[in-house]
C-alpha cells in the first residue's frame, strides 16, 4: 500500500485537541472520517504529535496507508477538503517511503505563540492571539529565552500529569519578533512536554513583568521546579507551526 504524509491545517478552536477520544471532538478522528469515506474502509491516520485543545496547526504532519491506487496522490488535498468541515484543511499531499512515520520520522518541530500588546484586540483577532494588553520589552523577553537552547533538562516547565520518560530535550532556537501587531515567540525543538511551549511563553511574560533578566531566569530553568514556572499561557495563541524530517533525529 502507499504509504502518504498529508500536511495539515486546522483552527482548534472547536476541536478537544488532535488525538481521538470518547464522545469528543478532535482533528484526528474528523480526518480519519474523511479517508474512511474515500476509502469505503477505515484508515488509521498517524500524527507528528498531539495539540491540546484549542490549539491551532499550520504545518501538522500526518501519514496513513491508502488500500487503493485509484487516487493520484497530488489530488488528496482536493479530495479531502470537499468533505471535510471547514476548520481543517489539507495543504499537500505526497508519497514517502513504507518505513516513514510522521511521529518518529520527523527531527524537530516547530511551535509560533502569538501576542498582542495593544490596548484592546480586534473580535477576530481574539480567538488566535494571547491578548496582554501591555507593552513588553522584547529585549529583556529575548535574553531570558536565548537561554532556552541545546540539550537541557525542561521539567521547569513540564505540566502536571506528564508521562514522558525524560524531561530532556534539545531545543534548537527560542526567540521573540514582531510580525506586524503582534509579538510572536518562536520555539524549535526534537520534541517538547505536555504544555511545555504555554509554560515557556507564560513563564517568560510573567518574569519580564516582575522585571526579571536572563540571571534571574537561569536559576528558574536550573531549579527543576514546576511551581517557580509562571502561569501557563492560553491555548488560543499557539500554532504548531513546521514539523521538520530533515536532519538527525535526536531521541527525547
Amino acid at each position: 500500500m502507499r504509504n502518504i504524509l498529508l500536511i495539515v491545517s486546522y483552527d482548534g478552536t472547536n476541536f478537544c485537541g488532535w488525538q481521538k477520544q470518547n464522545d469528543q471532538r478532535t482533528v484526528q478522528e474528523e480526518l480519519e472520517k474523511a479517508l474512511a469515506f474515500i476509502h469505503k474502509q477505515p484508515v488509521e491516520l498517524f500524527g507528528s504529535g498531539r495539540t491540546d485543545s484549542g490549539v491551532h496547526a499550520v504545518g501538522q504532519a500526518a501519514n496513513f496507508f491508502s488500500p487503493i491506487d485509484s487516487i493520484p496522490v497530488e489530488n488528496y488535498p482536493c479530495a479531502l477538503n470537499s468533505i471535510l468541515p471547514r476548520d481543517i484543511r489539507i495543504m499537500s499531499a505526497k508519497q514517502v517511503s513504507e518505513d516513514f512515520n510522521s511521529r518518529f520520522s520527523a527531527t524537530s518541530r516547530t511551535y509560533h505563540y502569538f501576542i498582542h500588546c495593544g490596548k484592546t484586540a480586534f473580535a477576530h483577532q481574539m480567538p488566535y492571539v494571547w491578548s496582554i494588553r501591555r507593552p513588553v520589552d522584547i529585549d529583556r523577553l529575548n535574553r531570558m529565552a536565548a537561554l532556552l537552547h541545546g540539550e537541557m533538562d525542561c521539567a521547569t516547565f513540564a505540566a502536571a500529569g506528564d508521562q514522558s520518560l525524560s524531561t530532556f530535550r534539545y531545543i534548537e532556537k527560542a526567540r521573540f519578533f514582531y510580525e506586524d501587531d503582534k509579538l510572536v515567540f518562536e520555539i524549535c525543538a526534537n520534541a517538547f512536554l505536555w504544555k511545555m511551549v504555554r509554560s515557556i511563553v507564560g513563564s517568560l511574560i510573567y518574569y519580564e513583568k516582575k522585571g526579571f533578566d536572563a540571571e534571574d531566569f537561569a536559576g528558574i530553568i536550573e531549579s527543576h521546579d514546576r511551581s517557580k514556572a509562571g502561569p501557563t499561557a492560553p491555548s488560543e495563541g499557539l500554532f504548531l507551526w513546521e514539523i521538520s524530517f530533515e536532519g538527525t533525529r535526536r531521541h527525547p
